[in-house]
């Protein structure tokens, strides 16, 4: 059963293993509210996982331990067992979907964890090590659905509360559950008054659903740049938990999750990956009531692979206006491109790429298409070139 006690003993098994991560004052990401980072990105194994995988391992019988671990994940628990099964001299195997990001893999295996890779998304990692446990025997190290690992995550918790004792909102990323279970459960033991909100991806917002409908649900499919909170069905320890303790959840589109990641880069010089990066766009779109209250964003990770880090920060400069693409019909005449261009430019945008299209749809032959991309400072500046191509007689496809 899950108390404050184990998670305080928890946090006594942890202080030589983890790095206790400061909160950081981040004013510029919603003006209206006083936000703090919790930056679990720079955690040792670049995640919060570890917490919850470390202290699980730590309370294992010699007996469990003599049989090896294995784990499921997305990628950021099986760097926290891989770490916490090598440190203790015990062989782990982790079964993970083949979509994981190229960095968390390799993160694992230089970890000391032999890898499998399995078709499919979490849940399919899953049901994977669920198989190979009950053939070869492992101990099986459950990510999210486990309350020694919920203590671990519940650390988290006590340091916020500790960091910050006037905490009115916390704001928590999920996936299973394991983290928000935790913190919640130590948060709301220390001070009930505190409001704690999850935030899910819309493309995997599996608790979202259950809590909504007060019971378990699986999703079909999940779909979302967050791959670290990608799962289709909610832990039962997790889930009731969740009843019992949150304030609420919300869930955020793919674009509020890149424009926190780009935001994070510019204002915070951090890197987040999109897991970590949720309850900063719940904090920035306010998803939920943080308007003059100090609140707290936990930054779960920051295990992003850089082979998307470059489409991530584009779909983010185009969800805050800082960067866009119209679509311009134009009479196919000399001197219509550098016009258009002229305007742009005493407008200040800075033009990126042009399409000229002569084979459009249109029935009036003598009509063309400009598709032109530029970079632009916000969305009022947008509207504000719109105006002007508008004002000069053009016809925007996309306005």
């Amino acid at each position: 059963m899950l108390t404050l006690d184990n998670i305080y003993k928890a946090s006594y098994v942890l202080k030589e293993v983890i790095r206790r991560t400061d909160l950081i004052a981040a004013p510029q990401i919603n003006p209206e509210s006083n936000i703090y980072l919790k930056p679990e990105n720079l955690q040792i194994t670049g995640s919060f996982k570890v917490r919850g995988a470390y202290y699980k391992i730590s309370q294992l019988t010699d007996e469990e331990k003599a049989k090896g671990v294995i784990a499921c994940s997305a990628g950021n628990h099986a760097q926290g067992v891989a770490l916490g099964a090598t440190r203790s001299g015990i062989k782990s195997l982790i079964c993970l979907p083949e979509g994981a990001p190229i960095s968390k893999v390799e993160a694992t295996r230089r970890l000391g964890a032999d890898i499998c890779l399995v078709k499919g998304v979490y849940d399919d990692a899953y049901q994977k090590a669920l198989q190979l446990r009950d053939e070869k025997g492992y101990t099986f190290v459950h990510p999210f659905d486990d309350e020694l690992v919920i203590a671990g995550q519940g650390t988290i918790g006590l340091e916020i509360m500790e960091q910050l004792p006037d905490a009115e909102v916390v704001l928590v990323p999920i996936g299973g559950g394991g983290l928000i279970s935790g913190v919640a459960y130590a948060i709301k033991a220390l001070n009930p008054r505190v409001k704690v909100y999850g935030v899910q991806a819309s493309g995997a917002a599996s608790m979202l659903q259950s809590f909504e409908h007060h019971k378990i649900e699986c999703l079909p499919s999940v779909s979302t740049i967050a791959d670290g909170i990608a799962v289709k069905e909610p832990g039962e320890h997790t889930f009731d938990i969740c009843q019992h303790y949150l304030d609420g959840i919300v869930s955020v589109s793919e674009d509020e999750i890149c424009a926190a990641i780009l935001t994070l880069i510019e204002q915070q010089k951090m890197i987040a990956e999109g897991a970590g990066a949720v309850s900063v766009a719940a904090a920035m779109f306010n998803k939920v009531p943080v308007k003059g209250k100090k609140t707290v964003c936990i930054v779960s990770g920051g295990n992003i692979d850089v082979t998307i880090l470059s489409r991530v920060i584009n779909r983010g400069l185009s969800k805050s206006g800082r960067r866009c693409t119209l679509i311009v019909e134009l009479p196919d005449k000399p001197g219509q491109l550098s016009n258009i261009t002229r305007i742009t430019a005493e407008l200040g945008a800075n033009i990126v790429s042009v399409h000229h299209e002569r084979n459009g749809e249109s029935p009036d032959v003598s009509l063309c298409y400009l598709r032109i991309a530029m970079e632009t400072r916000n969305e009022e500046h947008i509207e504000e070139i719109k105006d002007g191509l508008l004002k000069a007689g053009y016809h925007l496809l996309n306005n």
